[in-house]
């Protein structure tokens, strides 16, 4: 059970940080301190759903057709792979920044609005949460609740922490030297947990 909420935690945690326009976003909103408590709560929430659909939609459609597990399993891999890999080349070209403190204050409706359309409008959202999260599900078939339960707590622990937290990290995310860390750091945990999941088989 442990094993299943720390791997969902940091696949969670690291498909979070690697997704830019919410992040922006609520950043901005955090700096002006504009609707944070509402933003964060809908992300979180968003993203419990969504990873809720791939836990446990993943558990159903492959006790429907048991080979497609594996096939999922080694899919996931990959992409994990790939993805760390692409964070490894953004660390060594560096040249990404963030300025959060652009843009003009909105209301709590447009706010919100805004972030429908950024996190529900987002095909790459689908794919990490219900894909990617679903396929490494499948890893732990008994302990399907504390996985959904440690990608949940990872997504809403990290948007409150940026929401809350973003008049600290404003000024070190403008740094380019700090994005170059944060992708190499986010391509560490991609590799480590495809590891995990091609050694498991």
């Amino acid at each position: 059970m442990l094993s299943a909420f720390t791997t969902a935690y940091g696949l969670a945690f690291s498909l979070i940080l690697a997704i830019g326009a919410q992040n922006a976003f609520l950043l901005r909103q955090g700096l002006r301190r504009e609707h944070v408590l509402p933003l964060v709560l809908f992300c979180g929430i968003s993203d419990a759903l969504l990873i809720g659909v791939g836990v446990f939609g993943f558990a159903a459609l492959t006790a429907w057709v048991p080979a497609l597990a594996p096939v999922m399993i080694w899919a996931g891999a990959a992409f994990l792979l790939v993805y760390g890999g692409l964070s490894f080349r953004r660390a060594w070209r560096g040249g990404e920044h963030l300025d959060p403190a652009s843009g003009g204050g909105v209301s709590l409706r447009a706010a919100l609005l805004v972030c429908v359309v950024i996190t529900w409008g987002n095909p790459h959202v689908y794919l990490d949460t219900v894909l990617l999260i679903g396929s490494v599900a499948t890893r732990f078939p008994e302990d399907r609740a504390a996985f959904w339960a440690g990608g949940s707590l990872a997504s809403l622990s990290f948007f409150a922490t940026l929401g809350y937290g973003a008049r600290l990290l404003a000024p070190v995310m403008a740094r380019p030297g700090a994005w170059r860390v944060l992708e190499a750091i986010i391509g560490a945990v991609m590799w480590a947990i495809a590891a995990k999941l091609l050694l498991g088989q």
